[in-house]
């Protein structure tokens, strides 16, 4: 028997379905049909809320995007060095508790889809500025540090990644891994 849900009950539920869907599996491997059924709607009720399956993954990758950066927000009353321990602390924690959403963002590729692209973009760039703002309280920031930031971000991603895959340190030392890994990227000396 179909639960009766709201608007927006229903459309979490969809996206929660299709988060753990496409964590595991690839985007051509996993079906509108399947989501419909696990989510005890038809497919048609899905085509509603996202008119095609592009649209429905890209809304996954967006609403994990958004949620994980909501929950990474700096505070600023932090000394720098804190708040890079404990924004990573959110990134891993995150990881941890929803490694689907979390894969979901960092392995999100959509093929050569510019959408997608533009989702993941997003998330980069609002965590380079946080990074660069943070940094320029104990550096000038220059193009080499800007450089350094981005490519540590996907160092740390992918860092992230093997970890949950492979659980081969504890999360406390994967932190402090990154942690050191960019003030030494940012030649920064704390």
């Amino acid at each position: 028997m179909r639960t009766r849900l709201s608007t927006r009950e229903r459309r979490e539920q969809l996206l929660t379905i299709g988060a753990g869907l496409f964590a595991k599996r690839q985007y051509d491997e996993v079906w509108i049909e399947e989501v419909a059924e696990i989510a005890e709607v038809s497919r048609g009720l899905l085509y509603h809320y996202f008119p095609t399956k592009k649209d429905f993954f890209a809304e996954v990758v967006r609403t994990q995007r958004d949620q994980l950066l909501a929950m990474s927000e700096p505070d600023p009353a932090l000394p720098v060095a804190e708040q890079l321990r404990a924004g990573l602390d959110v990134y891993l924690e995150f990881a941890r508790t929803h490694p689907d959403g979390y894969r979901i963002v960092h392995r999100a590729t959509g093929g050569a889809d510019r959408e997608i692209q533009e989702i993941r973009e997003v998330a980069i760039t609002a965590n380079a500025e946080r990074i660069l703002t943070a940094l320029g309280e104990l550096t000038t920031v220059t193009e080499a540090t800007r450089l350094a930031v981005r490519g540590w971000l996907m160092f740390v991603s992918e860092a992230i990644l093997h970890w949950l895959d492979h659980q081969t340190v504890t999360q406390d030392e994967l932190r402090d891994l990154c942690a050191r890994t960019l003030f030494a990227a940012a030649d920064v000396q704390l």
